[in-house]
């Protein structure tokens, strides 16, 4: 019968795929856009919001900038994507910014691309997940109290989710998002269409007023409040760059797949960014930091609703179907937005491995072709932040989008680096001028996208925006001291020629490990010398006087044609004793290589590893740090593993001492 533990992974993920499948799981763009556009797309959820949370700390007075404010957002919107259609044509092995950044700016800003999008990964998904709860609390209030088991255990629905494949989380997750969007588009028509005949929608909280945070701000205060609530807005680009680095996931042409992906998901966040934004403003939305700065407001018994939330109830009405609706869909939306950082961060955790950049093991592929490694370390490290910020959307999202324009920012200059050589090589007239019309793109866009940084650094700095700058250099470090370690094992085990001389060993010298005379020594003693080493020879630890003298009596009887030695323990240690005789052969013949020979048993039940002790296991792992030794176990099988092995139940493994009993 298969194990337990079998049997549960396979609930969880699902059958096992072959490597030559791997081709089935590319995804049609139908089902790409929801994937790797669910961050953007979601992010008109609180976009808007972002932008009126900091303009009403001046007051609603500020309110007034909104649509200037908003207007600036999708202008970087637009030229981020048209960006990045450059860049998946020229770079469709999915490194995305941290390929085009290492290859055309040298490895440093390759690995400050990756440690910043890394970073921001793991906040997209802590965030998407914590906005997607205050969405699910503005519905249901009652929930408010379970914000955070309700946020770690939607972490875990996703990544058990993405675990059983991209092409099934697909389309598990492909119908939620275009419900969203027909749902918000279907709310900003008719919300638009009733302020056209002169009926306008009105929020709940547009009656109420603000205890402003700042007052008598002079020109230059207003201008960072602005500033700020720009910075703050720009939320609405998170998650372009998941397409540059999921290009390898799309169908053929891959290139051209993910540059219309860009353009439909552009398209679509755009415009509901925009109808968001002119609903919000025309049904006059509060929203605030602190709840209790509302003034009328109980901010004692009841949560803040959501932006999206209250104008879905202006347009709507309270206890509606569409409201519900709304807030229903708004929730997976978010939601899914987290699991475009679920396919994101796997992929380029996968490009920093095989850069030698990461551990090797975020490279490797789990059972249903997808980076399973990389889906749970990114899983645990979002668990951890819901913890530590309390699943709080106002206190996670100042430590946003830094690293996002960090990475759009040396995505885009590095592309101009790559026009720029490109254009050295070309000759055709109208393929420059193409070349030319991209470089200009991406050269305005590493313009625009460098200035909103600054922006963003300077007005989210004392904010919580420290935290990510901090922890990108201890990123970096990290990264480099990986390499740095892989280079070096590379370094020592590579080889200069061959044949060489240095790797062949004067002599085997064979040491056969004995505890008493039984099967499993009698096996061992065998293959040793079946192998014909130059020397061999067996040797015991003397721990008990009576067992020794029986052992050498036994041995001379039963004339074992090989020679046993006894070493001496005083304190009745076994490791100690073999290793420093190990070590003293090793030092006698420098260039002999000593074989040591364990007898193992293999058990079949898991109590009976229990019954023997566990001196060989940690004798063995002892001689392994031993240069120039060799440990080869010698299994004997007892009754127990054959009879489990026929049933066909758990995979008997070696007894970790059983030689030593």
């Amino acid at each position: 019968m298969p194990k337990l533990g079998d049997i549960s992974k396979r609930v969880l993920v699902g059958r096992k795929l072959a490597s030559d499948r791997l081709s089935h799981t590319l995804l049609p763009k139908r089902l790409a856009v929801p994937v790797f556009a669910s961050d953007p797309l979601s992010s008109v959820n609180y976009a808007t919001q972002e932008i009126l949370v900091i303009l009403t700390l001046g007051g609603l007075t500020y309110l007034v900038y909104t649509p200037w404010v908003a207007a600036v957002v999708v202008l970087l919107l637009v030229t981020v994507v048209a960006s990045y259609r450059q860049l998946v044509r020229a770079y469709p092995s999915g490194g995305g910014d941290f390929e085009v950044a290492s290859t055309n700016l040298g490895p440093t800003a390759g690995l400050v691309v990756a440690s910043a999008l890394l970073i921001d990964y793991v906040l997209t998904v802590a965030v998407s997940v914590s906005a997607g709860v205050d969405n699910l609390i503005s519905a249901v209030p009652q929930l408010d109290r379970y914000r955070i088991p309700i946020a770690l255990g939607l972490v875990v629905f996703l990544a058990a989710m993405n675990l059983r494949g991209v092409r099934e989380s697909g389309k598990a997750f492909a119908i939620p998002a275009y419900l969203f969007v027909v749902g918000i588009g279907a709310m900003i028509v008719w919300g638009l269409g009733q302020t056209l005949f002169g009926e306008a929608p009105r929020a709940e909280s547009a009656d109420y007023d603000v205890a402003a945070e700042m007052t008598d701000l002079g020109g230059v205060a207003v201008m960072l409040l602005v500033l700020r609530a720009f910075a703050s807005g720009c939320t609405a680009l998170t998650g372009v760059e998941t397409i540059a680095n999921g290009v390898p996931a799309f169908r053929k042409p891959k290139g051209k797949n993910a540059a219309s992906a860009l353009a439909i998901m552009g398209t679509l966040s755009i415009s509901m960014f925009v109808g968001i934004t002119a609903l919000a403003v025309v049904s006059e939305v509060r929203y605030v930091e602190d709840p209790c700065s509302l003034q009328g407001f109980d901010c004692e018994t009841q949560p803040q609703r959501t932006v999206i939330s209250q104008i879905a109830l202006a347009v709507f009405g309270d206890e509606s179907i569409p409201f519900y609706y709304i807030q229903a869909v708004a929730a997976l939306i978010l939601i899914l937005a987290a699991n475009t950082a679920f396919n994101g961060f796997p992929l380029l955790g996968s490009v920093l491995a095989q850069h030698r950049y990461a551990p090797r093991q975020l490279h490797t592929r789990g059972d249903k072709l997808v980076f399973s490694n990389g889906i749970i370390v990114l899983a645990l490290l979002a668990g951890v932040l819901i913890v530590v910020f309390d699943a709080s959307v106002t206190r996670l999202i100042q430590l946003y989008i830094v690293g996002v324009f960090t990475a759009f920012t040396l995505g885009q200059a590095g592309m101009v680096r790559h026009w720029n050589r490109t254009l050295t090589t070309t000759r055709d007239v109208s393929e420059r001028r193409s070349i030319m019309r991209s470089r200009a793109i991406n050269a305005f866009g590493a313009t625009m996208t460098g200035v909103v940084l600054v922006v963003v650094t300077i007005t989210k700095f004392t904010h919580g925006a420290w935290i990510v700058l901090a922890t990108m250099p201890l990123l970096f470090a990290l990264m480099r001291g990986i390499r740095r370690h892989y280079d070096t094992v590379s370094e020592e085990l590579a080889v200069d020629d061959w044949p060489s001389e240095s790797l062949l060993p004067s002599r085997v010298h064979a040491v056969v490990l004995v505890s008493r005379l039984h099967k499993p020594t009698v096996r061992a003693i065998a293959y040793a010398r079946a192998a014909r080493p130059d020397i061999i020879e067996a040797i015991t630890v003397n721990v008990d006087a009576d067992d020794t003298a029986t052992l050498l009596d036994e041995w001379d009887r039963r004339e074992i044609p090989v020679p046993l030695r006894v070493l001496d323990s005083p304190y009745r240690e076994i490791a100690r004793p073999v290793i420093e005789y190990v070590r003293a052969i090793r030092r006698a013949s420098p260039r002999d290589v000593v074989t040591v020979y364990v007898p193992e048993y293999v058990v079949g039940r898991w109590w009976e590893r229990l019954l023997h002790n566990q001196s060989v296991f940690w004798l063995k792992g002892r001689l392994l740090f031993t240069p120039g030794v060799m440990v080869t176990s010698v299994p004997w099988q007892l009754h127990s593993s054959t009879d489990q092995g026929s049933k066909g139940g758990a995979r008997p493994g070696p007894d970790q001492g059983g030689g030593s009993s």
